[in-house]
């Protein structure tokens, strides 16, 4: 190995990150505004929401604490989903600029011939974002689940809410790595950027759909009977209930506590479509400059 190939191969990562340095700031800005929306809601805003219900509970008048409990469960809804669907933006920038600009406009061959394999040029080309993501994912994730858990009494939601369920927990962070992979994959399988982000966003938002309407199926789901009506506990994610052939009384749900065996193999399945596609994408490479 001579020195101007070892050289070469030092400046990729440096080169990555002077030619998508606007993207990397719009990232860091995405994840520090919603990281201090939270902060905001949680020390300034719950102060006013609470000062209002104490008000409310002294007066004759009809209490309104529903409208102002919105000012708070609302805002902070945004922020889950903005966190739990920030993937489709990553699809979008890996098919479109990421891999498929530089494809497109011959700047990733021109790169090829100044002593760096294809190989290592797409190395660099997904680690650099990928170390960003996994370090700006788990800072929302950590953000969203404090901001989230802090005033349970205001907020209207529920943590099988679909975008709860993925800013909860490390699918935010796998949703964000397989969309950068399929991004990659399909700007390597299609000749145009515009295209290929078109295609990344739209196979990202298929698979989120699939495992959102299978989400309950991944974990075994508890099944109560009882010969007379009863009441589930708060929290549970109900899946079904009625009466038994029996004349008994029967329902079918996952516990609170059944979050984490569900996240956690969502996750799996995402991170092993990203793995997939990974796998595919330098193969495609390599296919693409045999």
């Amino acid at each position: 190995m001579n020195g101007t190939t070892t050289a070469a191969r030092a400046r990729l990562p440096r080169t990555v990150l002077r030619v998508h340095r606007t993207a990397l700031i719009v990232w860091g800005a995405f994840v520090t505004g919603l990281t201090g929306w939270l902060v905001w809601l949680n020390t300034i805003t719950v102060d006013s929401v609470r000062a209002a219900e104490a008000e409310c509970s002294r007066g004759p008048w009809t209490c309104v604490d529903l409208f102002e409990g919105l000012r708070y469960s609302e805002p902070t809804g945004y922020v889950g989903f903005l966190t739990g669907y920030g993937f489709l933006a990553v699809a979008a920038f890996a098919g479109g600029s990421l891999i498929g600009r530089e494809l497109e406009s011959g700047t990733a061959r021109l790169a090829w011939t100044q002593e760096v394999t294809p190989a290592r040029w797409l190395t660099a080309k997904l680690a650099v974002p990928a170390l960003a993501l996994v370090v700006g994912g788990t800072v929302l994730v950590l953000a969203f689940r404090w901001g989230w858990a802090a005033n349970r009494d205001l907020m209207g939601d529920h943590w099988a809410f679909a975008e709860v369920f993925v800013a909860r927990g490390p699918a935010t962070v796998a949703y964000a790595l397989c969309a950068l992979a399929v991004g990659t994959l399909t700007a390597l399988l299609l000749p145009r950027a515009l295209p290929a982000l078109a295609v990344s966003v739209a196979a990202m938002w298929l698979l989120n759909l699939v495992l959102e309407r299978c989400r309950a199926s991944l974990w075994p789901a508890v099944t109560r009977t009882s010969p007379k009506r009863f009441e589930l506990p708060d929290g549970v994610w109900q899946q079904g209930g009625g009466r038994t052939g029996t004349g008994g009384h029967y329902a079918t749900y996952h516990p609170a506590s059944h979050f984490w065996p569900l996240h956690l193999v969502e996750t799996g399945i995402v991170l092993a479509v990203a793995a997939l596609a990974t796998t595919a994408a330098f193969a495609v490479l390599r296919r693409r400059t045999a």
